[in-house]
């Protein structure tokens, strides 16, 4: 169906197409606070494009979840109100998506890169999902590999087949739900907003579906342990209406496409080392960050997708969960 452009948009697409002297000024949307890397690193792709493109294309950084939920910012960029995101993907068109945090599609950053780098089968396969709703992928911003955060370390932690008898916050997936379910947890369901208010209450005593930056910027105060058990990798797709993509020069183009490219680079370069860098953040809060041993690890990954990826096939169907599987690199 096609999508009706708002007026800024629309004002933005005539400015840059008419060669007019003011700048088309974007909206860039992302969820974390303004102090965070990701907007320090936003902000430095947007300078680079402004400067390259002589101020035709002025993209204005919206951090803290401003201009709406996730979810709400993904139907934006689709209807061109918001031209560009960077942040969680939502999967509330197309369930497809739910492989986009599938537990254990990842050990380490090179198998990461393999799977969520651009021009790898399955970026380009979630590129095709992401242009049947109008939207462009410019490049992928890796986050971090996700962990468990606990107000206290249980009996066994490294033992994925222990029995820890501990109520989990988890993201409202199945898939995820039945990650902490099958990890040895009992598995609550929440939206992540309202965990904190959980876990003051007693309601929960744990969180699964972020990572030690998240943890640390939110909860350290809160939480006082740390599983480093790599539970899925988050990546943060740049993304952008593909109508304004498809309406920018040739030149301009290129341009977007360069400095996207650039952006994602610099990431994979440090994106491990920064999340090394959260969890020793961690460690020097008072919290205990329990890292797996390569054994420890590879049991996790074969009990958490014998537990949650049979669930992301009842969610899209046998032929579609064969499509996502044969994209992915295990190795």
């Amino acid at each position: 169906m096609k999508k009706v452009m708002s007026v800024l948009a629309l004002c933005g697409l005539l400015a840059l197409s008419g060669g007019s002297a003011f700048a088309a000024q974007w909206k860039l949307a992302h969820i974390r606070p303004a102090d965070s890397v990701i907007e320090r690193d936003l902000q430095a792709f947007a300078k680079e494009v402004r400067e390259a493109t002589d101020g035709r294309i002025d993209i204005r950084i919206y951090g803290s979840s401003q201009l709406g939920d996730y979810t709400v910012v993904q139907e934006k960029v689709s209807l061109g109100s918001v031209e560009m995101s960077c942040e969680s993907v939502s999967t509330q068109v197309d369930k497809r998506f739910l492989s986009y945090i599938l537990p254990y599609v990842a050990k380490d950053y090179a198998t990461a890169k393999k799977n969520f780098g651009t021009g790898t089968p399955y970026a380009k396969y979630c590129a095709n999902l992401f242009d049947k709703q109008d939207i462009m992928v410019l490049a992928n911003w890796p986050v971090y590999f996700g962990g468990i955060g606990l107000v206290k370390a249980p009996e066994a932690p490294a033992d994925p087949n222990a029995s820890h008898h501990i109520k989990v916050r988890v993201p409202t997936m199945k898939t995820q739900e039945a990650l902490a379910d099958g990890l040895g947890y009992q598995a609550t369901p929440l939206p992540f907003a309202e965990f904190f208010t959980a876990a003051q209450t007693g309601m929960v005593s744990g969180i699964f579906g972020g990572g030690a930056e998240n943890y640390y910027a939110s909860f350290r105060d809160l939480l006082k342990c740390y599983i480093a058990a790599n539970t899925h990798f988050e990546n943060w797709p740049l993304l952008i209406n593909k109508e304004l993509f498809e309406s920018l020069s040739a030149e301009d183009q290129k341009i977007l496409l360069e400095k996207s490219a650039a952006f994602e680079a610099r990431r994979w370069e440090v994106a491990e080392a920064d999340q090394a860098a959260y969890e020793k953040k961690l460690e020097e809060a008072g919290w205990t960050v329990i890292r797996l041993t390569p054994e420890q690890q590879n049991a996790f990954a074969e009990k958490g997708r014998k537990a949650s990826w049979p669930e992301l096939k009842k969610a899209i169907g046998d032929k579609a969960y064969e499509e996502v599987i044969s994209t992915f690199v295990l190795e």
